[in-house]
């Protein structure tokens, strides 16, 4: 059991090291943490990216609450995992280039999308390109370090961290989501003042980005009743939501009104958790109008922008410009290595194979649910069982997924048109036109897909 005043040592792998995102929100993190003394190696295949942010991490490490945290920029992925103790795994899959053809291709055929990097066409099209991605990496790991807790961050989540697990079966993996924490936030602010976001406690129930929650409580009280009784009052004005921080052309492309949440938890019985963005795209409806339904389709275009203001940004940090600031973050992953690391125990809603955790889904399909992170491991909690018409879409998604991860290990190509056509973003479209459009899609993006599967259409 860790002492207070003790530090943790740590080994971290971080693929995907030259990230302008969850790498230096690992960094700040890491910084305001008391409980850690880590090494981080940063791996990426832009070997430039990664040495700007071992500077950066340097840069950090000088206003570090804790024991400094040390990086290192890694020039081989096995260089990076050898002896790691946790591995992360924060990529971006291809190009937002890419990213725009999922997008624009499908808008031609009349199917809009607000993310495009879970399910719909473009989720799919997504996991065909990155599937062997993560399990080339879950294949590093089993040859370099195979006891590492290996942390994936990376969408679409489900798919990704399922590969992992079809490329090694023994990795010891979770995918890691903040979605949740919208609702936390909800939550604390309808409790009122004092109340904090990261006492409220929820029972999440689902997959990836279509979770729900069946309980709810703050310091001891149960809140179902009192959100319930708010998102119904808010059901037709919605109530705003972005991200703290933010700009405001960041929350017109990333907030919501919450009123696809509301509707959702009116017609289910349980409140859903994750944002409208992304719950929008696993049942057909709310794309049809998003005004209406008081969410963006966020446009590549933007990210794309903003992608190179953060990597301004991310240069003049590295040359010693601005200043860094330990700062803690909504993300968990610190709280889980410290858990993994110490025995003491953290309850937190995670990405795992189904073992019997969430009911009424299939064995095997990753689904999204809490789990207890401490020295006997990740062990997943048992969600309550959802309302039988719920679970037959999850069921749904759930099986498209593990099916798409089988065909792209196997390399079966004509195994995917099916299960492309049969999303319900796609399936009212007749066969010609949906392989058309799946065949268009394949080929913008054919520089990332393995030989076996570019004429899988």
């Amino acid at each position: 059991m860790h002492k207070s005043g003790d530090t943790l040592p740590v080994r971290i792998a971080f693929v995907g090291g030259g990230s302008l995102n969850w790498a230096l929100t690992l960094m700040a993190d890491l910084a305001e943490d008391t409980r850690l003394a880590a090494e981080v190696r940063l791996f990426d295949i832009d070997p430039t990216a990664a040495e700007r942010n071992a500077r950066i991490g340097a840069r950090y490490a000088e206003v570090s609450k804790g024991a400094p945290a040390t990086y290192r920029a890694c020039r081989s992925l096995p260089d990076a995992l050898e002896g790691a103790d946790v591995v992360v795994i924060s990529i971006l899959p291809g190009r937002f280039e890419d990213m725009g053809h999922d997008i624009a291709i499908p808008a031609r055929h009349g199917i809009a999308q607000a993310v495009g990097d879970t399910v719909g066409p473009g989720g799919f099209v997504r996991a065909i390109r990155s599937v062997p991605m993560l399990a080339e990496i879950g294949r590093a790991v089993r040859d370099h370090a195979p006891e590492a807790w290996v942390c994936n961050l990376t969408n679409p989540m489900s798919c990704l961290t399922g590969a992992l697990y079809a490329a090694f079966p023994a990795i010891r993996a979770w995918g890691e989501c903040h979605e949740v924490t919208k609702i936390r936030r909800q939550v604390a602010a309808l409790a009122g003042e004092g109340a904090s976001h990261r006492d409220v406690e929820v029972s999440v129930a689902g997959i990836n980005h279509f979770t729900f929650v069946t309980r709810i409580a703050l310091q001891g009280r149960d809140m179902l009743p009192d959100y319930r009784a708010w998102a119904e009052a808010h059901r037709e004005d919605g109530s705003f939501l972005s991200e703290p921080g933010k700009d405001e052309e960041h929350a017109r492309y990333f907030g919501s009104r919450c009123r696809v949440a509301f509707d959702l938890g009116a017609r289910f019985g349980v409140p859903a958790a994750a944002g409208d963005r992304h719950l929008a795209e696993f049942l057909p409806g709310y794309l049809d109008d998003p005004q209406r339904w008081g969410f963006a389709l966020t446009p590549v275009e933007y990210r794309i922008r903003d992608r190179a203001a953060k990597q301004a940004r991310a240069e003049a940090l590295a040359e010693g410009q601005g200043t860094p600031a330990a700062s803690r973050s909504d993300e968990a992953m610190v709280d889980q290595i410290v858990a993994l690391k110490s025995g003491a125990s953290f309850v937190s809603n995670v990405n795992l194979p189904n073992t019997g955790q969430m009911p009424g889904l299939p064995l095997g399909a990753v689904v999204e649910t809490n789990a207890m992170f401490s020295g006997l491991g990740i062990v997943p909690m048992v969600a309550d069982p959802l309302p039988a018409p719920l679970t037959d879409i999850l069921r749904d998604h759930a099986d498209r997924q593990t099916a798409l991860v089988g065909a792209v290990m196997e390399g079966d190509g004509g195994a995917l048109f099916p299960l492309f056509h049969s999303d319900p973003l796609v399936r009212h479209l007749d066969t010609a036109t949906a392989r058309a459009m799946f065949a268009e899609m394949l080929a913008a993006t054919a520089q990332w897909l393995p030989d076996n599967l570019r004429g899988a259409a």
